[in-house]
């Protein structure tokens, strides 16, 4: 009777975990994931979107670690994040990557056609960075460029332009957030009033509100650029799967807008990182092509 019932028992084991793996989409369970970014609108996008791919079609358990442009470079080269998809590269993070160039292993651009520098509301009559020398245009805005969180690559670039261009006397370059400088971007478009942020595409706000670049004749911020993936050393040895989705983790400004634009009308992150997924199967396939 004993053994009978061992037997029962070992076949109720078994089949509980195969309807198990079956609950789950058959899908291995995958080991832990850290990802760092900051929080830029776009790297809100494009980590939350690769969060769910990692955790729902390949079984991790993804931790998400919230840094500056700093932290998030030196955290993945000591070990203590696994990857970023948030790296500007060539220009906007270039003193990130010549310092910890040895430590992590760059997979390449994740997207192409990425944009940054001064922006201003269409409605404004000046055209370049020149432009802010004259008298009547500082003082329509106190002298102030709205910038985001102090570290941020933008930042550097706003403080050399300053300079260059021969604005660091009188202009001041204030520090806030991107969240925090979208908002005083749209206080001040929806009552026309003149403003001048830091600003870069992918962008929601470049579909809600009608922006230019100001002309950068000095080219202090660069020509485009692109976002990188970045993993530290080992990755591919401690967690294949997860490297080769990450090398071949790659989308358009058009698909990070799509995200962007719903977690600024008001879903969450999650949410629209899952809508998008669920509305472009061929193209996360493409990205999980051979991954085993």
């Amino acid at each position: 009777m004993k053994k009978h019932w061992g037997k029962g028992l070992a076949f109720i084991l078994m089949l509980s975990l195969v309807l198990a793996g079956c609950a789950s989409g058959g899908q291995a369970k995958g080991g832990k994931i850290s990802l760092a970014y900051v929080a830029w609108d776009s790297e809100i996008a494009s980590t939350h979107v690769v969060k769910h791919i990692l955790q729902d079609k390949l079984g991790y358990d993804v931790e998400m670690l919230q840094v500056d442009a700093g932290p998030m470079w030196s955290g993945v080269a000591d070990g203590s994040a696994d990857a970023m998809v948030a790296a500007w590269l060539p220009v906007t993070h270039a003193s990130y990557l010549e310092k910890n160039e040895s430590k992590i292993e760059d997979l390449g651009s994740n997207l192409e056609g990425t944009k940054l520098g001064l922006v201003v509301p269409s409605y404004m009559d000046i055209q370049s960075i020149e432009d802010l020398s004259k008298d009547e245009v500082g003082a329509a805005v106190d002298y102030k460029v709205i910038g985001i969180e102090p570290g941020a690559g933008i930042m550097m670039s706003t403080e050399k332009a300053l300079e260059d261009y021969g604005l660091k006397d009188k202009w001041n370059l204030v520090e806030s957030s991107s969240a925090a400088m979208a908002t005083e971007l749209q206080k001040a478009y929806d009552k026309q009033e003149p403003i001048i942020i830091t600003g870069w595409t992918p962008h929601w706000m470049f579909a809600k509100m009608d922006l230019k670049y100001l002309d950068d004749p000095k080219n202090v911020y660069g020509d485009e650029e692109q976002i990188h993936t970045i993993v530290r050393k080992g990755l591919k040895d401690n967690e294949p799967k997860a490297y080769q989705f990450l090398d071949q983790f790659h989308w358009t400004p058009e698909d990070m807008a799509a995200v962007m634009v719903d977690i600024q009308e008001g879903t969450s992150p999650d949410d629209a990182a899952v809508k998008w997924i669920e509305a472009n199967d061929a193209k996360v396939q493409e990205w999980l092509a051979g991954v085993e």
